[in-house]
């Protein structure tokens, strides 16, 4: 039998704090949406980005997977699809005032880590890649 799983998990409904719409700034520029899918178990993104003078286009489905039959895993997972026929996975953690963002499985060299301002309005950080490169990134709410 499933396990009836009545309310997300706090690491999800932490994440209320990413909902609204985010002017990105640094490496890549454009904006970012947040919002809830029905139930809160899932937080959507929409992203209208551009990133080395490409355009980036796509949705992010960010909670905790639960694979038919089976217990909702620990780590707040996310998979992102973009207009260019991409798949990218990524893990969220959101500690504190700090976001990170992990490429692929949590403890991965490829990461984004930001600080969100006192009033919540700022997300100042960097993406970090293995072997240098990265940029520095800032979300601010409009």
């Amino acid at each position: 039998m499933t396990e009836t799983i009545t309310q997300p998990s706090a690491d999800v409904r932490a994440l209320d704090r990413l909902v609204g719409t985010w002017k990105v700034t640094g490496g890549a520029e454009g904006t970012v949406r947040y919002e809830w899918m029905p139930g809160r178990f899932f937080l959507l993104q929409h992203v209208e980005l551009i990133q080395f003078g490409q355009p980036v286009t796509g949705m992010e489905v960010i909670g905790n997977l639960r694979p038919f039959g089976e217990p909702a895993g620990a780590d707040v997972a996310s998979r992102f699809y973009d207009s260019m026929g991409n798949t990218l996975d990524y893990v969220y953690e959101l500690t504190g005032d700090t976001l990170t963002i992990w490429g692929g499985a949590k403890g991965s060299p490829a990461y984004y880590r930001g600080t969100f301002s006192a009033d919540g309005t700022t997300v100042t950080g960097e993406w970090v890649y293995p072997g240098g490169g990265g940029y520095p990134s800032t979300m601010t709410r409009i």
